[in-house]
């Protein structure tokens, strides 16, 4: 989470609205730890990594819907067994869970 703090920084002096993702849980095998964040700002720049590259195509959407007001913060789950999961690279066998939500300044 450190190294996303310049960038954080950057956008909130920017005046930009800003979501973070964590991974909270894994099974199985997982390409990042619990406690990997990446962060998107409402024009859809991405710092950090919640999965080496797997899913943040679908995690970056997820967390623009949430900055448009379009879904509510909360748990989301990519598995092996998932088609969209599967559809955007997670070929791990594990299941990760993520806790994505909009920054409160």
């Amino acid at each position: 989470m450190k190294d996303l703090l310049d960038d954080i920084d950057r956008w909130q002096h920017d005046g930009k609205r800003v979501a973070i993702a964590r991974v909270v849980d894994i099974e199985g095998s997982g390409p990042r730890d619990p406690g990997a964040a990446m962060a998107v700002n409402e024009v859809g720049e991405v710092v950090g990594s919640v999965s080496g590259g797997c899913v943040e195509g679908a995690v970056v959407s997820e967390a623009l819907s949430i900055l448009q007001g379009e879904r509510d913060a909360g748990v989301i789950t990519f598995g092996y067994s998932d088609d969209e999961a599967f559809a955007v690279g997670l070929t791990c066998g594990g299941t990760i869970r993520l806790f994505v939500e909009e920054l409160d300044w």
